[in-house]
């Protein structure tokens, strides 16, 4: 049922793409450039470098194979590309920022992707970032994952700029869940990751900023902004521009606009962040204070809402299946968490 309603969904939306349709419009976006390289034409995540100002790291879809490539994020320009060495890359879905134990820039590669919702388990993996821009194969250390409950799709893996903490971010249709890693992790056993807290459906991609203030999820439509490190508190809700499968979001290094990019289209969209940053101290926001819920499954469609991306051409089918889920979605987060509120015990 989940893969025939997101089926109905994304066809919903490709109407909507069609030379005929007028897509929504999201305030204040920009497009920066377009990808003019062929192999980025699936993109699936992308995230913003520490060590090269103006550097964009970016992967495909699991089928790109284990590869990473350095994009100029004014121009689009293909830098570079990096072969990961030695990893299988069954299903790769996320890339963030981060730093080891030692303080050292490092990116996070993360093979969570599992459409089936069977795999006993999943992988990170941490390179350092390259020092130097050019073609290169690095060695990874792997991390081997696993949820507490059950198997999970995932498609959004957040990384604090400060410190060796990650995140991971569940994709299911009504809602996913936010997931906590050990710190550190170890390569030596399965890493058990514990749900913090409900979150949106149809996640494709998360992104911590620069400064560690705040952080976005995203899904087909919209940009939730955080304040504080998860589990942080939500600041604002962004419509997103249209594009025909969203799956990539990050931050620009001042932390006052997002980039997105999608599969199947070669723009590079800036979108404003109106509030200001949260306050330096959300960004010691433990994520050991929060109640955790446990997750649960079923329901239909995504996060996220507001009435005023209604397009008139080729979109019932969307406003439909979008409107409902949306609706669903937040019911059903608001009664998790309130149930979560009064049973800290699960």
């Amino acid at each position: 049922m989940r893969a025939v309603l997101g089926a109905v969904a994304l066809a919903a939306a490709a109407l909507v793409a069609g030379p005929s349709a007028a897509a929504w419009a999201a305030d204040g976006a920009t497009e920066v450039c377009r990808f003019s390289d062929d192999r980025l034409n699936e993109i699936s995540g992308m995230t913003m470098s520490v060590r090269h100002p103006g550097v964009l790291w970016l992967h495909n879809d699991s089928s790109g194979g284990p590869f990473i490539y350095a994009v100029d994020s004014t121009t689009c320009a293909t830098l570079a590309r990096v072969r990961i060495g030695g990893i299988p890359a069954r299903d790769i879905e996320a890339i963030a920022s981060g730093r080891d134990r030692q303080g050292r820039p490092v990116l996070w590669i993360a093979d969570i992707g599992d459409n089936r919702d069977n795999w006993p388990e999943v992988r990170l993996h941490r390179v350092r970032e390259p020092e130097r821009i050019t073609d290169t194969t690095v060695r990874a250390r792997t991390y081997r994952v696993t949820y507490s409950d059950r198997p999970h799709n995932a498609e959004a893996l957040l990384a604090d700029p400060n410190s060796s903490r990650v995140w991971i971010v569940t994709r299911q249709l009504a809602h996913g869940s936010l997931y906590a890693l050990p710190e550190p992790l170890r390569r030596g056993r399965v890493n058990v990751a514990e749900p913090l807290r409900i979150e949106g459906g149809l996640i494709t991609d998360g992104a911590v900023s620069p400064d560690g203030t705040r952080y976005v999820l995203r899904d087909y439509v919209n940009a939730v902004v955080f304040d504080g490190l998860p589990p942080g508190a939500e600041a604002e809700t962004i419509l997103l521009p249209f594009q025909p499968q969203g799956e990539a979001v990050t931050w620009t290094a001042d932390g006052r606009s997002l980039l997105v990019a999608s599969e199947r289209d070669g723009r590079l969209m800036l979108v404003p962040v109106t509030t200001p940053p949260a306050p330096e101290s959300a960004a010691a926001a433990s994520p050991a204070t929060s109640t955790p819920a446990a997750p649960q499954d079923g329901g239909v469609a995504s996060t996220g809402g507001g009435a005023d991306w209604l397009v008139p051409v080729g979109a019932a089918a969307l406003v439909v299946v979008a409107g409902a889920g949306i609706a669903i979605a937040r019911m059903g987060r608001g009664r998790r968490r309130d149930a979560s509120r009064g049973s800290p015990g699960r």
